[in-house]
């Protein structure tokens, strides 16, 4: 292909890109483009890929090199926007549903750093206590500073039953650790549910997929079948989002009106509102809503727009960060784009983008250990060989053991407690 024939297919090229592209959730409109291309910059591209052709010292051929103009265009754009090639735009979609093969980890770029944002519930990664934030510096016998996000993610997948080795930084750690991982075909669970005590609730969210709305529905029902929830816990933590509708949903199970969220954007149909709707299934269970470093994209609407609303508090940690909305692109070709085209809004009109959801009560992640010398009395349940008091006794047990693990988890149990206490106190007292 000849310098010429490149220069003279660029308008036509940019023409093309002017058509309207079907997307996966709704459709683009034509946003106006200055007709005038930079000229100069045009040439430059052209003489590149004229260079490359000729002198490069191994050749390459005209298809490769113009996906990689591609990629880049993309990649320079923003961490989250990218040109995928049919495989891996079958393997986002895949991940969307909910099931596909790998170490069940989510990472992105940050700081030009491949970067952690959260390990998913009952995965290899998350077993072998990968954390947020934690920098991945090599997969396998590949280093990652040269690697884009997709071929990372791309490196880490696999068949199930293979090992891959990732090495990882961690903040406040001097010296990297080597983890020796192996594949298991991640098929996520989105919504996980139990009764911690007699009354309250435990509602996980590990990530939002496309059913995710209608399985909190589903929980809460459940939760409630015995009697009145009094008090709920939602666990958003190490939630990475997923789809901005399944958020809106999960929101409006716990709001009868108000805005949920809004996005805005170069398109018309970028700008968009949500709101909730007047039927609901928990609009007045008092509720805790849990985050931390790895709760991002979805999860931070969620929180978001249950703390404007004051609906809920929030406690934890400051969540991710992510505050901007992708679009799926696919391409006649069978390839696809993962677009960024808005930025989305809690109702006060904050911006999560790079800032995150701040709690309302500030929780670190911790242990509850009781102190030898306490003074805590022996009880009846702490002899050995005590008659068991049914369902009762076990339930209570088995929460004991899962606050006394989660320290968070634990305090957002006894806020719950602190709450209802507040509730009845002016109704006794009257």
């Amino acid at each position: 292909m000849s310098i010429n024939t490149i220069k003279s297919m660029i308008p036509w090229l940019f023409t093309i890109a002017l058509v309207p592209l079907p997307l996966q959730a709704q459709t683009t409109s034509s946003v106006e483009i200055e007709d005038d291309l930079p000229i100069e910059d045009v040439q430059t591209l052209a003489e590149v890929f004229e260079r490359i052709k000729r002198a490069y010292v191994e050749e390459v051929d005209d298809s490769t090199l113009l996906r990689n103009a591609m990629r880049g265009m993309l990649g320079e754009l923003d961490p989250h926007s990218a040109y995928l090639d049919e495989e891996e735009f079958e393997s986002l979609r895949e991940s969307t549903e909910g099931e596909f093969g790998g170490i069940g980890i989510e990472v992105g770029m940050e700081d030009g750093q491949l970067t952690v944002i959260t390990p998913i519930d009952d995965t290899p990664a998350s077993e072998a206590g990968i954390q947020a934030r934690d920098v991945i510096l090599r997969i396998d016998d590949t280093s990652t500073d040269n690697l884009s996000l997709q071929e990372a993610v791309e490196l880490m997948r696999g068949d199930p039953g293979e090992d891959v080795e990732i090495t990882i930084m961690r903040n406040g750690e001097d010296s990297p650790r080597t983890l020796t991982l192996t594949r298991e075909n991640i098929r996520v669970e989105s919504v996980k549910h139990e009764i911690l005590e007699e009354g309250y609730g435990y509602l996980r969210i590990s990530q939002f997929q496309n059913r995710t709305g209608s399985q909190v529905q589903e929980a809460i029902t459940d939760m409630q079948e015995d009697a009145p929830l009094e008090g709920l816990v939602l666990d958003l933590r190490n939630n990475p989002g997923g789809v901005l509708q399944s958020a809106v949903d999960v929101a409006d199970a716990f709001l009868d009106s108000g805005l949920i969220v809004y996005t805005e954007g170069r398109l018309e149909d970028s700008d968009r509102r949500f709101s909730a709707s007047s039927d609901t299934v928990a609009a007045d269970v008092p509720l805790v809503v849990l985050i931390n470093g790895g709760s991002a994209s979805a999860a931070e609407i969620v929180a978001g727009a249950l703390q404007d609303q004051r609906r809920a508090v929030v406690m934890g940690t400051d969540s991710f960060g992510k505050g901007s909305v992708q679009q799926v692109m696919p391409l006649g070709n069978g390839d696809g784009l993962k677009l960024t085209t808005a930025l989305y809004y809690t109702p006060d009109g904050r911006s999560i983008q790079a800032r995150g959801i701040e709690p309302d009560v500030e929780v670190v992640r911790g242990r509850l250990e009781v102190a030898e010398d306490s003074g805590l009395q022996l009880r009846e349940s702490d002899l050995e060989g005590h008659l068991i008091n049914g369902n009762e006794e076990s339930e209570r047990r088995r929460s004991g053991e899962r606050t006394r693990e989660d320290y968070q988890l634990g305090e957002a149990l006894n806020l719950l407690k602190a709450l209802n206490v507040l509730e009845r106190r002016p109704a006794e007292d009257g």
